[in-house]
């Protein structure tokens, strides 16, 4: 077992392109934080095999995050080396240093924690340990230099002091314990193995999720994408009950369409049949890339589809509205793609309906005579790429920045001050801003500034979440 020689993907002043990030966030993203000087520089060294960061023994020399890539029992990861954290200093520097580790925290999948055991636990150690147990990513506590097994039986007990799990002794220059480190990593990383048919096309599937309260037709609209009948169609409601996974490719690309059971209203649930068929379909939504609302156009938007459809945003989830049976509201020999007057008075109606959901296209379709279909492929593939779409860092600074000039910010008799920006995660585009005071962000200005980049990137069909940290965490106390 071992860490294959990687290419470093770039350095320390430069910010990662759209394209590079696009690409490294298909890895597994690891993370090393810790106070100065305790051997983050030389483990990242050795996880890439390459010497890429600047070791010294001296604190202070790494500042900006630093990205690099290894490979663990034939799995690609991207590991991310930080700069120290400290608290308690007031300098612009080491302000900077410490919300570039943040962001670095942001973007990991998991994080390794670094302390030093010749120092033994240090009041910083505690303090950065302190902002972690905060968060919600995994952490590994690794004891750097712990090179004798029995001085490291003596200190062991000390480190666990800070409640982050059993501490792994390892010495970064010598290799010890490495392999160990990434097994147990590894082990906490979300991530599922690609299918053959992935490996093999170099394309990861986007994923559909056909969802919708019973008998609107779900299964029709399976079946009329697929040409065959997949699914068992009746007019009985809770005829589905599991969820089918089909794959199946659209113009060049991989899709998995999963077919879910009816979703009734929480007081409907009868039976624990209904019950666990309500989970799987509820499960399916959080597995999804887009979540295609399937309604009957007879009966418009009801209580219960806003609620199906909240579901799907709030799991982060591409939403895309289709009305299906629009052939008994227009002659079925029309052209579904076309709009019509009723079309527009019937979005217009859902758009009152529904305004917290106003980025979801609405597509009119009819399964049963197989009319509508492509233009709603084209669509959840539009969606699709929207929801794993990145703007840049640089970018979306420069945008922020611009944004704040055109509407000046001022709460609780303090103006906003937005310091850094950066789009931690996609699928949903997550972006988090490090300000002067969250608590004064009020939810009408994260929605401006969303309007304004639906604006300028339209995001069509994806929720956008937004996370305000502080650029400075304050003492625990």
């Amino acid at each position: 077992m071992g860490v294959r020689i990687g290419a470093p993907l770039f350095f320390a002043d430069a910010t990662p392109s759209q394209v590079e990030l696009a690409t490294m966030r298909r890895k597994p993203v690891i993370a090393i934080v810790g106070r100065p000087n305790v051997g983050k520089s030389t483990l990242f060294n050795r996880l890439i095999g390459q010497r890429v960061a600047i070791v010294e023994d001296t604190p202070g020399v790494t500042r900006d995050r630093l990205y690099g890539e290894g490979e663990w029992l034939g799995q690609p990861f991207v590991v991310i080396d930080t700069g120290g954290i400290l608290f308690g200093d007031e300098d612009p520097l080491t302000e900077q240093v410490r919300v570039q580790a943040q962001v670095a925290m942001h973007e990991a999948d998991c994080i390794l924690f670094m302390v030093d055991a010749r120092d033994g636990l240090t009041p910083a150690d505690e303090e950065v340990a302190a902002l972690l147990r905060r968060g919600d990513k995994p952490v590994l506590l690794l004891v750097n230099k712990a090179d004798n097994p029995q001085i490291w039986e003596n200190q062991r007990a000390e480190f666990f002091r800070v409640g982050l799990g059993e501490p792994i002794p390892i010495s970064s220059i010598h290799g010890h314990n490495i392999a160990e480190v990434l097994e147990q990593a590894f082990e906490r990383l979300p991530t599922e193995p690609p299918t053959p048919a992935e490996a093999e096309e170099g394309l990861e599937p986007v994923k559909i999720a056909i969802v919708g309260r019973p008998n609107v037709g779900k299964s029709s609209l399976l079946n009329a994408i697929l040409g065959e009948p997949r699914a068992i169609v009746s007019p009985v409601a809770g005829t589905t009950r599991d969820t089918l996974d089909t794959p199946f490719t659209w113009k060049g690309q991989p899709i998995v369409l999963i077919d879910t059971a009816g979703i009734k209203r929480p007081g409907k649930v009868q039976r624990s049949l209904e019950y666990y068929a309500q989970m799987r379909a509820e499960r399916a939504m959080q597995r999804a890339d887009v979540a295609v609302v399937v309604i009957d156009a007879a009966e418009g938007v009801t209580h219960n589809d806003r609620r199906i459809a909240q579901l799907a945003a709030n799991a982060g989830r591409g939403v895309v509205w289709a009305v299906n049976k629009w052939d008994l509201k227009e002659p079925p020999d029309g052209n579904l793609s076309e709009a019509t007057p009723a079309k527009r008075d019937f979005e217009r109606l859902m758009q009152q309906q529904v305004q917290w959901l106003d980025y979801a296209p609405c597509m009119f379709l009819s399964a049963l005579a197989g009319t509508g279909i492509e233009q709603l492929l084209d669509t959840c593939m539009a969606v699709a790429d929207f929801h794993s779409m990145r703007v840049g860092t640089g970018e979306l600074n420069r945008l922020m920045q611009e944004w704040l000039y055109e509407r000046p910010y001022t709460r609780k008799g303090k103006s906003l001050k937005i310091y850094y920006a950066t789009m931690a995660s996609v699928r949903p585009p997550t972006l988090v801003l490090f300000v002067n005071d969250p608590d004064i962000v009020h939810f009408s200005f994260l929605r401006y500034l969303e309007n304004q980049l639906r604006r300028r990137y339209e995001y069509t069909g994806t929720p956008i979440r937004w996370v305000v940290r502080a650029a400075h965490e304050e003492r625990e106390k």
